[in-house]
């Protein structure tokens, strides 16, 4: 074997083991971004959840739904992440369920639009 063989056979074992380093790093990446999204996903639904079952909870208590948001954070102890949701809470009539939608805020948006 020549000095240029020897040569490329040891690039080529010191490659292997920075590829497979790199390939587990990028795994990692991957998996750690999809487990943030779903826990996201998870947080948005439990927060729509609980602000429903709340309004249906005064509904059977008081024969009403609530009129606002508001009121179920006094009355009902909600207290939603309104920091991180952005929830719009629709009063329809005091015997329909309000239109409830809870949606991931979106910081730093209103600076971009306002300029």
């Amino acid at each position: 074997m020549n000095i240029i063989q020897k040569r490329n056979k040891s690039r080529i074992k010191t490659l292997i083991p920075i590829i497979i380093i790199a390939a587990a790093i990028a795994l990692f990446i991957t998996l750690v971004g999809g487990i943030s999204g779903t826990s996201e996903d998870e947080g948005l639904s439990l927060t729509l959840e609980s602000l429903k079952r709340a309004s249906v909870q005064c509904y059977a208590l008081e024969g009403v739904y609530p009129p606002d948001l508001d009121y179920l954070k006094v009355h009902y102890g909600v207290r939603p992440n309104e920091e991180k949701y952005l929830i719009n809470y629709e009063y329809i009539a005091s015997n329909l369920m309000p239109d409830i939608t809870v949606l991931p805020s979106m910081v730093g948006v209103e600076a971009i639009i306002t300029e």
